[in-house]
């Protein structure tokens, strides 16, 4: 035990020399929507960062699919980014943003049940293997490297398999955010014979964008920092080309990320039984990288758990993102545009498995990372 609480406490103390080595500037970083200032709120902002869901490479779980890999070290970088980005829209909607782990004390019920959905074993929602073999759909082989817009396709399809979270999973297409199409999706129909109100599904909005050809255009930078500063703000997929990091926030003209590249043994896990959690939270450095330097390639996350959320964040877009012309990185329209396919909400199939087998990608319209439309500046 003392030698776990002195590894714990290194941990800690190369934090705190990581925030002591942080630019000495007067700026704020902003974590997810949250500001801090450095010479006030440095151990907060170290409890914020370390509460994030921090997933990694594993070992030795379960072979994939029965026959595949037990290792997804190499390939599922961007995999697990999704699920860091699905884990932060599930830990805002049942335990708010503001929300801190904390090793010493018992965590509520649902914090335990949002872990379980991710643990390496075929049966969890959000599992390596569901998002490996739900790929298959989306035209990637199990073991295949996925860049930003295909973990979104995969992580919509897999939402509709999770009857807990009820979560619509939406992704933008053509830089394009459709408010008829959100509103359509995060609606329940209700039965003919009812009169209420129709509800609101909690939503996590996936846009993809590709902000230059080879590295990131210069005139998008401002803007890809507001998004940081939105209190909807779930974070951002992207990194280098074959290398993903899940980017949280910034501090100057630096990105802070959690980095999946730590190969870690899977959590052997009964079912029902409470999960050694210490190896999912980052109590290390976080990691940080110059803005210039990311692939242009990237996958902007929000999530916005009410309808008046929804209403607040298109708000916030039209005032910070689209009041300069020349510099929008997507488009926010009212109507569903004329000249696209009909919007279908995705639906579950009919046939009561996994899924993964019987999904058909109907979206082919990036088939490869590489047909993002190139925004034009």
């Amino acid at each position: 035990v003392l030698l776990f609480l002195a590894k714990y406490e290194n941990q800690i103390n190369a934090f705190s020399e990581f925030l002591e080595d942080l630019p000495d500037v007067d700026e704020p970083v902003w974590i997810l929507g949250a500001r801090y200032d450095l010479k006030t709120k440095k151990s907060e902002l170290l409890s914020d960062v370390r509460s994030r869901l921090w997933f990694t490479y594993r070992k030795k779980f379960s072979p994939i699919g029965g026959t595949g890999p037990s290792s997804d070290a190499g390939w599922g970088c961007m995999l697990r980014c999704g699920q860091m980005i699905l884990a932060q829209a599930l830990v805002c909607r049942h335990l708010g943003r503001d929300w801190r782990w904390d090793p010493e004390k018992r965590q509520p019920k649902e914090y335990h049940r949002i872990l379980h959905c991710f643990l390496d074993k075929k049966d969890s929602c959000y599992s390596i293997h569901q998002m490996a073999q739900m790929g298959v759909g989306e035209g990637k082989s199990v073991g295949e490297w996925y860049g930003p817009n295909t973990v979104a396709q995969v992580l919509k399809k897999l939402a509709l398999f999770d009857d807990w979270n009820t979560l619509a999973v939406y992704v933008s297409m053509d830089n394009t955010v459709v408010i008829e199409d959100i509103s359509q999706s995060c609606s329940e129909t209700p039965h003919l014979q009812s009169q209420r109100p129709l509800d609101w599904r909690p939503l996590l909005l996936v846009i993809p964008l590709r902000m230059g050809i080879n590295s990131i255009n210069p005139v998008y930078i401002q803007a890809f920092k507001e998004c940081f500063k939105m209190p909807q703000s779930c974070g951002v997929l992207g990194g280098k080309p074959n290398l993903a990091y899940y980017f949280i926030g910034f501090i100057d003209d630096e990105l802070i990320y959690l980095d999946p590249h730590t190969t870690q043994q899977a959590v052997d896990t009964e079912s029902g039984s409470a999960v050694d959690d210490q190896s999912y939270h980052c109590q290390r450095t976080p990691h940080r990288m110059k803005i210039t330097s990311l692939d242009p390639s990237v996958a902007l996350g929000f999530f916005c758990k009410s309808e008046e959320d929804f209403d607040s964040w298109c708000d916030l877009v039209q005032q910070e993102l689209l009041k300069k012309r020349n510099l929008r990185m997507f488009e926010l329209v009212e109507k569903h545009p004329s000249h696209w396919p009909p919007f279908v909400p995705p639906t579950k199939p009919e046939v009561q498995t996994t899924g993964a087998e019987f999904i058909e990608s109907p979206d082919k319209l990036f088939e490869s990372e590489e047909e993002f439309e190139i925004l034009n500046v």
